[in-house]
């Protein structure tokens, strides 16, 4: 059973003239105990938006967000009592740590909320234990500091501790590790993956990285432009991808073997074909067709009709029409 589930999620943005901009456009998918389900996709894709609205910091348009089975609360104290449920860590440590406090003051706050009128040295053990579990010893020391007198890996350390302070069932995780110097991403990822296990976390992994979504979660997402293109087991997605834009990110890993001669004519064919298509680009309107069919090496006639996720393997969708009858069987890729 899924502890958190999502139903056709849908945000917009209003824009001059009174236009909507659709961020995310009829999102579904579920959220197991003890699971890591990764959301992958380039910036503005909408990955940050979806955070977001799960946390309910933006208002959804539409949609349902069910939490064990029942409607998310929007305000008051049903609100408070999601929120303290489905925690939200975010993407830069610094800025969403306060400066003017302790790391004890940002900790001491959301104990507070889960532990009542605690105080003294019960409230003191509470924090010290918080910052061990997220390793930030000596606890007594570490406590005292303000955030700039942190490392970066360190803030963001702080950061997750403060999400847990509520003993949450869902961690939100808005790409945790892409402020922070490569030598210590792991660790922190490595961190995560722990909590997970002995805290039995659902937790939602936003990343544009596709080697640690490969590596962390067991089920990857894949956004374009508001909407999830492909979706499967990590190893099917990353190593057999099947919609074009998920073959593009694939493709656009480094490749430690590549020679020269390689990378240039691999460079030679994108080139060829970016200019094969720029008389036929435009911009593509909400529910005209598949979002991605300017970009896309292998789009059709039918692409102009919006495409259904298609099966390609076992628990393996994408929304591309070159999996269906209506294309032709040479085309697929």
């Amino acid at each position: 059973m899924s502890v958190l589930e999502v139903r056709n999620l849908t945000v917009e943005f209003g824009q001059r003239g009174g236009a909507k901009f659709r961020a995310v456009d009829g999102l579904s998918f579920g959220l197991a105990e003890g699971q890591t389900l990764a959301l992958v996709g380039e910036s503005g894709s909408g990955k940050s938006t979806v955070v977001r609205a799960l946390s309910q910091l933006v208002r959804r348009r539409s949609g349902e967000i069910l939490l064990d089975g029942k409607p998310a609360g929007r305000r008051g104290s049903a609100l408070r009592a999601y929120r303290h449920k489905v925690q939200l860590v975010f993407q830069d440590p610094f800025a969403s740590l306060n400066p003017m406090h302790t790391v004890r003051h940002h900790l001491v706050r959301p104990l507070s909320l889960r532990q009542g009128h605690v105080r003294g040295p019960a409230m003191e053990s509470a924090v010290h234990d918080l910052l061990r579990s997220v390793n930030l010893t000596p606890p007594e020391e570490i406590a005292g500091k303000h955030p700039h007198e942190l490392s970066g890996g360190q803030r963001q350390r702080v950061a997750i501790a403060r999400a847990l302070a509520t003993d949450p069932d869902v961690l939100l995780a808005d790409e945790p590790v892409s402020m922070l110097d490569v030598s210590i991403r792991l660790e922190i990822l490595n961190l995560l993956d722990r909590l997970k296990r002995d805290r039995r976390l659902a937790l939602l992994y936003v990343t544009h990285d596709l080697a640690t979504a490969r590596h962390f979660s067991s089920e990857i997402m894949v956004m374009y432009k508001g909407e999830i293109v492909e979706r499967g087991p990590s190893d099917e997605v990353i190593l057999h991808p099947s919609h074009p834009y998920t073959q593009i990110l694939a493709n656009a890993a480094p490749d430690p073997t590549a020679t020269r001669e390689s990378l240039a004519a691999a460079r030679e064919q994108r080139q060829s074909a970016r200019a094969a298509r720029t008389a036929e680009h435009r911009e593509v309107a909400i529910g005209t067709g598949c979002r991605f069919r300017t970009r896309c090496t292998f789009a059709m006639d039918i692409c102009a009709q919006h495409p259904e996720d298609i099966e390609v393997g076992p628990g393996h969708v994408a929304r591309c029409w070159l999996y269906s009858g209506a294309a032709d069987a040479a085309a697929v890729p």
